[in-house]
């Protein structure tokens, strides 16, 4: 998918008197009777969590079994990880619930040992269950605890394959803890009377009151201090842009989307340039909530911080682009000159590219460009540097970016993300990797714009 949202923008005792026996045998009965007519305390509220939700995988087999076929609610598609251990699977509720128990349905190749984890921000993991002796099947495991996400950690297999769920299914009560200080309250948003009510949060840390902070749509420019709320109506591949300090000034970017009367497609996009920190959350009437773009930490840090962590985490060859419209942007390196023809990376990516039988400069690669724009899966698999791995490896996130060329500006975006789902190329949307969201009857999104 090129940076617009045209296509998926896609397992009692003897000696007790008899009289008092039999009374007591009575009182038993007539209990028993009453408890069989109510409903089970233990599952009786339960609320199946997780079907539907946003899935991650540390692998798959191969993009016919992906980590979303596991919670989808169909019993005829799974999800199955590569042959190795240890391997995961996790789930984003959408927002911190308590918990009651997961339901795990096992194709024929089951984990003998895994755990059930939590987390609150998919860092940081709490155990809930633990088994070394499991033996396949469907399972019901008793869980107690919280968390926003739920993983399942296998660490032995019972075959020889990898691991595979045809269900993963979280339940609790229902109910969400109160709202985080990052999206704040959504019980004000108003309704839509068009296809989303769009609400733009401020998220500069003090940086920028209200009043200087922008947004801009279809003709329209207004801060947030005098209009937060934008109806936005259905409208073909369209761009909302967002400006810190003054309306055009040269702190901007824009997420993009298509909307319909009754669907959303948008996502956050590093494919041309960093701009400004950007997450966007999506809700839909029948409760799917979803968030992508920069992570909590990213945007809790000064921009003077990430970009020196940029300039920190990538190769030399990428350094320069945290510099040649600094402050302002961070560029993505098919526009920088040094990987163009007669730049001095312009060779970046010819011999990898020509080892796998694809002439083309490495500016194209970068863009998807050329020869590349009708095939995004060896485009999206020169960006990772697994070209040259077995097929069945080449969706695998586990095995991305490992070794040099490869697309290093892509790479720190996801490894700054939500989930660590970014676009930082055109068909960075190839194995489920980047941070496209659709979703039917939209009713609300959040922008959150950050310095």
């Amino acid at each position: 998918m090129q940076s617009s949202v045209s296509a998926p923008l896609h397992r009692p005792p003897s000696d007790v008197p008899r009289t008092r026996l039999a009374l007591g045998l009575v009182v038993v009965l007539i209990a028993a009777f009453f408890t069989a007519l109510a409903p089970s305390p233990a599952h009786a509220a339960d609320q199946l969590l997780s079907q539907g939700r946003p899935a991650t995988a540390s692998s798959t087999e191969n993009g016919t079994f992906p980590a979303s076929a596991a919670v989808d609610g169909n019993t005829g598609t799974r999800w199955s990880s590569a042959f190795a251990d240890p391997q995961w699977i996790r789930v984003d509720l959408g927002s911190v619930q308590q918990l009651s128990r997961v339901n795990l349905v096992w194709e024929a190749a089951y984990a003998t040992a895994f755990q059930i984890q939590t987390s609150t921000d998919a860092t940081t993991w709490t155990t809930v269950y633990s088994t070394t002796t499991a033996t396949g099947g469907t399972q019901n495991v008793t869980v107690s605890g919280s968390g926003r996400y739920v993983r399942l950690y296998g660490t032995a297999r019972s075959t020889p394959y990898g691991y595979s769920l045809w269900e993963f299914q979280v339940y609790g009560p229902g109910g969400t803890t109160p709202p985080d200080d990052f999206w704040g309250s959504t019980g004000d948003i108003p309704p839509a009377s068009n296809a989303v009510e769009v609400k733009i949060l401020n998220r500069t840390n003090g940086k920028y009151p209200d009043s200087q902070v922008y947004w801009s749509f279809n003709g329209q420019t207004h801060s947030i201090a005098e209009q937060p709320y934008l109806d936005m109506p259905a409208n073909s591949a369209g761009r909302m842009y967002f400006y810190l300090g003054s309306p055009n000034g040269p702190y901007y970017d824009f997420i993009e989307f298509t909307v319909g009367n009754n669907v959303f497609n948008g996502n956050t996009t590093r494919v041309d340039a960093f701009g400004l920190k950007l997450a966007m959350r999506l809700h839909t009437k029948d409760g799917y909530d979803v968030e992508v773009g920069e992570n909590r930490q990213t945007f809790a840090e000064d921009r003077a911080t990430t970009f020196q962590r940029f300039t920190d985490a990538v190769p030399n060859e990428f350094k320069v682009l945290a510099r040649t419209q600094a402050p302002y942007r961070i560029i993505a390196p098919g526009s920088d000159p040094s990987f163009r023809a007669g730049g001095v990376n312009a060779a970046y990516f010819t011999s990898y590219a020509q080892s796998v039988g694809v002439n083309a400069a490495t500016s194209d690669i970068f863009g998807c460009a050329a020869s590349l724009a009708g095939n995004p899966d060896m485009c999206a698999a020169l960006n990772r540097h697994v070209a040259t791995l077995p097929a069945s490896q080449q969706s695998d996130p586990a095995q991305f970016y490992k070794a040099a060329p490869a697309n290093y500006y892509a790479k720190f975006w996801h490894d700054n993300a939500i989930n660590h789902l970014a676009y930082g190329f055109p068909y960075d949307d190839v194995a489920g990797q980047s941070s496209f969201v659709s979703h039917a009857n939209p009713q609300w999104l959040l922008v959150a714009v950050g310095w």
